[in-house]
This record gives C-alpha cells, sequence and structure tokens, in this order.
C-alpha cells in the first residue's frame, strides 16, 4: 500500500512496520464504512495481494470486526467491539491522515433526493 510523502516522512520506521495486512483492511473498511467490498476491491484499493487480504478478512469475521455477506465484507457496527481491537486506531488515524476526515455534512449536500434503485429492491 502507497503512503503520502508527508506520512512517509513524519511516521517512524517501527509504526510503518507493525501496520499489520489486517489493520490495513480493517482500516479501509472503516474509512468507508457506508459501504461493502469484494476481497478483490479491499485488495486493489490497498495494493495487497486478494489472498493475504482474504485470509485477513476470515480472521477479521472470526473476531467479529468485519461483517460478511455473499461476496461482500463491511466493517462491523458494533463500535465497542472496534474500539477494543488494538489495531484499529492506527489504523483509523492512518487513512484518516491520507484521506482527510470524513465530512458529513458536505456528503449530504451531494446525496441524492431519491434512494438508489437496489435499495428500494431490497424493502
Amino acid at each position: 500500500m502507497s503512503i503520502d510523502r508527508d506520512t512517509f516522512e513524519n511516521t517512524s520506521e517501527d509504526e510503518l512496520e507493525d501496520l499489520s495486512v489486517p489493520d490495513q483492511v480493517l482500516g479501509f473498511l472503516a474509512a468507508h464504512d457506508d459501504r461493502a467490498f469484494k476481497a478483490q476491491e479491499i485488495a486493489s484499493q490497498i495494493g495487497i495481494d486478494e489472498g493475504a487480504v482474504s485470509t485477513a478478512l476470515s480472521r477479521l469475521k472470526d473476531r467479529d470486526l468485519v461483517d460478511h455477506k455473499a461476496t461482500y465484507w463491511a466493517v462491523t457496527d458494533d463500535n465497542d467491539r472496534l474500539g477494543g481491537y488494538s489495531g484499529y486506531e492506527r489504523a483509523t488515524a492512518l487513512f484518516n491522515e491520507q484521506l482527510g476526515d470524513e465530512d458529513k455534512e458536505s456528503w449530504r449536500e451531494h446525496a441524492p433526493n431519491e434512494p438508489h434503485p437496489s435499495v428500494e429492491s431490497e424493502q
């Protein structure tokens, strides 16, 4: 996974080495907590082999940190469970540094007025 130059220059070598594949996967899913992804999509986004991502997802599922349905994966909505995971805070901080904190009001300004057709078909 690539990192921005500022993170490269201001993060210790130990901190960069300690971000495991599960931490990176969980951090990515947490940064996109309103979406579910296929393992292949996650692997492509974080630049890690799909097999390693699939293994990490299975381990995260065993810890009840991600939800799995069909071929899709999403971060759990159990904030207490996430908070208890030691790598979650570091991974989330790294993704927030790289991508910026999410501005929910900005999302709402650009949100469509009508639900997506897939939402209606599920109800």
